[in-house]
């Protein structure tokens, strides 16, 4: 019989998995990264409200004006993290954006340490200084000529700067202490339809069903159905199983840059993306290069 926490691993690693998939769905839609997080939005909206229907989530007392609010703009800031992300996408390639997007977690010692005053241990300085090293190696990496990057530096600033506002909409998240993360997450897909319609193009929409099915997934699968995975995986897991099962994702979409589109990293390349991963596993997770500690609590953070 399935317990728990193996059901829990199950959701986790199925929510991780899908999640590195979406590069592949971003890149294959070929419309323009402004239209394809719109659409993420519109479908993840739908879907969520579904889901917050279903449990009873749409009631004006579930949460507070400060909370909505709060929720508000962690949306902004998820929409922006998206749109960075996937437009570095064909800048950097696939496997460099993930790799530099997963500094994540020391984009979040340095919010704690600016707005919460949190300490700066010499195990944190370490693994940021160890991620710092890996980033010089991409950076001084001359990109394959194979690859779709067409600006290269720019691809890494872009995946820095989602890598920021990921960090930030997490430490907003962690405000929102006790609201049911799926009205967070319908507020934010909400939010950035208010904030997209605008600038999408929506006097040509796409015409072919193989588009409409790639941003519906994407909605559909990537966003409503990674949430509903994500937070059931949350409830049932201890915080060092999801640390630890959260890197499936980078493994994942690096996998599928290789397999999908040929893309090899150089050995620099390769250097770096593994001086990073391996630096934000040991953050997650409270790994010491100098004595045994305990493991540092992961914060709940919105999904990739």
């Amino acid at each position: 019989m399935m317990t728990n926490k193996m059901r829990g691993t199950a959701e986790m690693t199925a929510a991780m998995a899908i999640s590195g998939t979406i590069s592949w769905f971003v890149v294959v839609s070929r419309q323009p990264v402004m239209d394809v997080v719109l659409w993420r939005c519109v479908f993840g909206a739908v879907t969520l409200l579904i889901v917050c229907a279903a449990m009873g989530l749409l009631r004006r007392d579930v949460l507070s004006r400060r909370q909505f609010a709060l929720a508000a703009i962690g949306g902004v800031a998820i929409v922006l993290n998206w749109l960075l992300l996937f437009a570095a996408y064909s800048r950097a390639s696939i496997s460099i954006a993930t790799a530099v997007y997963n500094t994540q977690p020391f984009m979040l010692v340095v919010l704690g340490a600016l707005f919460f005053a949190e300490r700066l241990t010499a195990t944190k300085i370490t693994w940021l200084g160890i991620a710092f090293a890996g980033m010089l190696l991409i950076v001084q990496a001359k990109p394959d000529a194979g690859s779709l990057g067409t600006n290269y530096f720019a691809g890494i600033l872009m995946a820095l700067g989602a890598a920021f506002f990921y960090a930030l909409a997490a430490i907003i998240t962690k405000k929102l202490k006790g609201v049911p993360p799926h009205l967070i997450a319908l507020i934010q897909v909400s939010v950035g339809m208010v904030m997209l319609v605008p600038f999408a193009h929506l006097a040509s929409l796409p015409t072919g069903a193989g588009t409409w099915a790639t941003l519906g997934a994407i909605g559909v699968v990537h966003t409503g159905l990674v949430y509903i995975l994500l937070y059931g995986a949350i409830q049932k897991l201890p915080t060092n199983l999801i640390g630890s099962l959260s890197f499936i994702y980078p493994i994942v979409a690096i996998f599928v840059d290789f397999y999908a589109f040929g893309h090899r990293l150089q050995m620099l390349q390769l250097l770096g993306a593994a001086a990073i991963l391996l630096s934000a596993a040991g953050m997650t997770l409270g790994w010491s290069p100098w004595k045994q500690r305990r493991p540092i609590p992961a914060i709940e953070i919105p999904v990739k």
